[in-house]
């Protein structure tokens, strides 16, 4: 089963994506993993890192950082079932999209993501997979930027589409978009 989570920055929807991890993994005794995304390149980004880690720090996940390549993650879980969440598809898309300093095509990202994410889905239990909605706040940006937001926009869709269920987290609140 795949559950997909989207909200704004700062809506909540990581320590929604814990709790519903753990609630899934408890009911079903699974293995839980976190599939860290995010790279560290300044401040900003090592204390957003450090922030998750005492979010969930004492809910027996065992994390593994993955930037790229998300089904490469596969190979370092153990066998049996398995609940896995993912945080997040924002930063798997950036990372994949700007590897080595040169912008691949945004088609091609969103299909390398979305295969990735699939391999993910049917060799897990659980699948939650954590998005940032980044389409609404009405400002024109250069080429580069356009890209990867239109990138985010075919691989929520995709996600959306095949997940069980999405829900868009507002102001703290969970709201279900598809059960």
């Amino acid at each position: 089963m795949m559950i997909l989570v989207i909200g704004g920055s700062g809506s909540g929807k990581s320590a929604y994506a814990e709790e519903l991890a753990c609630a899934l993994a408890g009911k079903e005794h699974t293995r839980k993993y976190y599939l860290a995304t995010m790279q560290v390149f300044d401040e900003e980004s090592r204390r957003k890192v450090e922030r998750h880690r005492t979010l969930r720090d004492g809910k027996g996940f065992q994390t593994i950082e993955q930037p790229v390549r998300i089904e490469d993650a596969l190979l370092k879980m153990g066998d049996g079932r398995k609940t896995v969440l993912l945080e997040c598809v924002s930063n798997l898309t950036a990372n994949e999209m700007f590897a080595q300093g040169q912008q691949k095509p945004e088609r091609e990202v969103a299909q390398n993501v979305i295969k990735g994410i699939e391999r993910l889905r049917k060799e897990t239990t659980h699948l939650i997979v954590v998005g940032n909605n980044v389409f609404e706040d009405g400002i024109a940006y250069d080429e580069t930027t356009t890209a990867y937001i239109r990138a985010m926009g075919a691989i929520h869709q995709k996600l959306a589409e095949r997940a069980e269920q999405v829900v868009e987290m507002v102001v703290g609140l969970p709201v279900s978009v598809k059960a």
